[in-house]
C-alpha cells in the first residue's frame, strides 16, 4: 500500500511480477481500503490472471559446457575450449557456440561477448532480409541497427533534417533467438512505421496488406518472447 497526500481517491495497480500495489489518499481509513479492494474483486483477477499470461519467464544462463542458446529458432550449445589468454570473441563453429575459457571465467565479459555474437549475427542476417521486405511494402530501405533495446523488439526513427532521406530501424538483440518467421512480422511492423507513425488503423491495414497473418504472428511473439533468455548470467 502506498499513502500520498497529494492523492484524492484511491487506485489499484497490478505490478508486472502480479503483485499487486493499493494507492490511498492519507487520512483514509483500513475499512475504506478494504471497501474499495473488495468492490473491485473481479476486475483485480483479471489484471492477474492477464498479467501472469504475460508475465515474463526468462531463463538465467551460465557460461559452461552444454549450456543451450537459440538462435533463429534452432539450439546451439556452448562450447568453452581454446588457450587461456588466446582473447577473442565468440564464434559458431559446426553447429557449436565457441566461447574461450577466460571468457566464460569472466561473467561480465562473456555475457557482453554473446550479446555482441547476436547483434553481429542478427544484423548480418537482416541484412539480406530488409531490402525484400522494404520492396514488398512500397517503402525506402532504412538503416539498420542491433543492439538492446530494452523489453522492445524493435523502434523505428525518421530521417533526420539534414541527414539523409532514410531512416533508422533498430531491433532488439534477442530478438534473434526466435523463429525466422516472428523475425520477420517484427521487420515488417516497423517499416510499416516508415509510411505510418503510430499504430492507427491505417497502420495495420497496411501491415495486414503485407502480412496478411499478422495477428497470429504477434500472439506467438508474445507468448514466446516472454521465453527469451534475455541476458541473465550466473
Amino acid at each position: 500500500m502506498r499513502t500520498s497526500t497529494r492523492r484524492k481517491r484511491f487506485a489499484l495497480t497490478v505490478e508486472t511480477d502480479a503483485t499487486l500495489t493499493l494507492h490511498t489518499p492519507a487520512g483514509r481509513s483500513t475499512a475504506e481500503a478494504e471497501q474499495f479492494v473488495r468492490a473491485h474483486r473481479d476486475w483485480l483477477l483479471t489484471k492477474r490472471r492477464e498479467r501472469e499470461r504475460t508475465r515474463p519467464l526468462s531463463p538465467v544462463k551460465q557460461l559452461a559446457d552444454g549450456e543451450v542458446f537459440r538462435y533463429l529458432g534452432r539450439t546451439y550449445r556452448l562450447a568453452v575450449f581454446g588457450e587461456e589468454g588466446a582473447g577473442g570473441g565468440v564464434r559458431l563453429i559446426a553447429g557449436r557456440l565457441v566461447m574461450g575459457p577466460d571468457l566464460a571465467a569472466d561473467l561480465q565479459a562473456g555475457r557482453m561477448a554473446l550479446i555482441d555474437w547476436y547483434c553481429r549475427a542478427g544484423r548480418n542476417w537482416t541484412g539480406h532480409r530488409l531490402q525484400p521486405w522494404a520492396a514488398r511494402m512500397g517503402v525506402t530501405e532504412p538503416e539498420l541497427d542491433v543492439r538492446d533495446l530494452g523489453d522492445r523488439w524493435g523502434s523505428y526513427r525518421p530521417p533526420r533534417t539534414g541527414a539523409g532521406t532514410k531512416g533508422l530501424m533498430s531491433l532488439g538483440w534477442p530478438l534473434f533467438q526466435l523463429p525466422m518467421h516472428l523475425i520477420d512480422y517484427v521487420i515488417a511492423h516497423e517499416l510499416a512505421h516508415v509510411k505510418v507513425p503510430g499504430h492507427r488503423e491505417d497502420f495495420w491495414r497496411l501491415l495486414r496488406i503485407a502480412l496478411p497473418e499478422y495477428e497470429e504472428r504477434r500472439a506467438d511473439l508474445d507468448e514466446l518472447g516472454r521465453r527469451l533468455w534475455m541476458g541473465d548470467i550466473r
